[in-house]
């Protein structure tokens, strides 16, 4: 990856608000409240004909013992080694602060190209104060309006002077996109974090540490996809903030626009007789819905007292709670021990090759008129059914037409069993069918 541009600075000073504007998209969460950008966050803009990748990170504070502050720091560590150019935005309307000479001190020793944006320069009159950050002795301070986009351009046309190559538009295109979700604290962030081997996400014991939907582009097994960690999803009546609110609607935005959703579940909160909680069912269910491949990870499971039947008990605990939905593999994963974590992406693999697979009408006719001509559908009021025809709909999702005499009358217990007999002969395992049922 080239053409890389990160964004930092102090909290509060509007790195999230200028990281939406680049990219053109409302991507990272914005509030009034310091430190709501945590993780790197990454996005795509273009300018004069080159694209390029910005990275929004969370506030730098410098030699704070705050958990998250310290955390944050690494992060933001991170996404210096990893720019070409850097863009350091302080808020002209508070001018220079303590952080900000500590913070421009961390980026004098990184040698690379260093451009201050002068943000909230609403006004003219607030745009003069920009020239107060010649006492950093970085560049010259360029007074920009992040809310408004005034004085970007010009920033703009000064960082791709840097970018040697124009870019690629959009490098996560057409790579298979997986989705971590669930409820909070149940090990998604620890999960992306052992893939890929390093602390891409930070990781406590406080729920909700996660806001954002991060993306990462992670190959294995010589196969490449796009896994994103997301904010972890709390019933409606639980939300206490604003935060949270748009926290679970950027992760229930990366489900949709997910191939397949790892849907991460707390071992030790499965109960042996009634299954799955109430809120592990609802998120199941939105992925059903979204028409999204599905994989169930039951993680800690080093934390849950077993013998030689437990993950059996428990698994037709599931199956029987979340019937009809009976099709998602399930894998038992301790991500804290690294136990089964890679077999996991493995079964994601597999469950995004079935959602994509296209079955030649040709087989389909052979194997499912056969299916049906042994079984017909049930007569209704003394008229017979006849299904004569199947083809694959070409959508992103299974999707099947089946062209018959009196569509109308096909009951759900019958497209079922066509359902089941589907998966039986072509593996749709952890990917939802839909039949549809045509006059011919």
């Amino acid at each position: 990856m080239s053409n890389i541009l990160a964004i930092v600075g102090r909290p509060n000073v509007g790195k999230s608000t200028l990281f939406n504007r680049l990219i053109e998209q409302k991507k990272a969460i914005m509030d009034n409240v310091s430190g709501v950008t945590r993780d790197r966050h990454y996005g795509f803009g273009e300018w004069t004909g080159k694209y390029f990748t910005v990275i929004d990170t969370g506030g730098y504070v410098h030699g704070s013992e705050d958990t998250f502050e310290g955390a944050i720091r690494e992060q933001v560590e991170l996404a210096i080694e990893e720019a070409d150019v850097l863009l350091f935005v302080v808020d002209c309307h508070t001018g220079i602060t303590d952080l900000d000479k500590d913070f421009a001190n961390v980026l004098r020793r990184s040698k690379k190209p260093v451009y201050v944006a002068a943000n909230k320069a609403d006004t003219f009159e607030k745009g003069l104060m920009a020239a107060e950050f010649y006492e950093l002795g970085l560049s010259e301070p360029f007074a920009i309006s992040a809310e408004n986009g005034s004085g970007t351009g010009d920033l703009l046309d000064g960082i791709v002077s840097h970018f040697p190559e124009e870019g690629i538009e959009n490098p996560h295109q057409d790579i298979p996109k997986i989705a971590i979700v669930g409820k909070p604290n149940v090990g998604k962030s620890s999960f992306l974090n052992a893939l890929l081997g390093k602390q891409r996400s930070i990781v406590t014991d406080i729920a909700g540490t996660t806001r954002d939907a991060i993306d990462n582009h992670y190959t294995l097994y010589g196969k490449e996809f796009i896994i994103t960690d997301t904010a972890g999803i709390r019933r409606k009546a639980k939300i206490d903030d604003n935060l949270e609110y748009y926290s679970i609607l950027r992760s229930l935005k990366a489900m949709e626009e997910c191939d397949v959703a790892v849907v991460v579940i707390d071992a030790t909160t499965i109960d042996p007789l009634t299954g799955l909680q109430a809120q592990d069912m609802n998120i199941i269910s939105m992925a059903h819905r979204a028409k999204k491949g599905i994989v169930l990870m039951i993680n800690k499971w080093d934390l849950v007292e077993k013998d030689s039947m437990t993950s059996k008990r428990l698994e037709d605990a599931i199956r029987q709670r979340m019937a009809p939905l009976n099709y998602m593999p399930m894998i038992f994963t301790s991500v804290k021990d690294k136990i089964r974590i890679f077999q996991a992406v493995e079964k994601v693999l597999e469950v995004y090759e079935n959602k994509t697979k296209r079955i030649p009408t040709s087989k389909l006719n052979e194997v499912m008129l056969q299916v049906i001509e042994n079984y017909p559908p049930p007569a209704w009021k003394g008229k017979y059914i006849k299904i004569k025809y199947l083809t694959q709909l070409p959508t992103k999702a299974p999707s099947f037409v089946l062209f018959c005499n009196l569509p109308q009358y096909i009951r759900e217990s019958y497209e079922r069993y066509l359902e089941n007999k589907m998966r039986e002969h072509f593996d749709f395992t952890g990917v939802p069918i839909q039949l549809f049922f045509r006059k011919k």
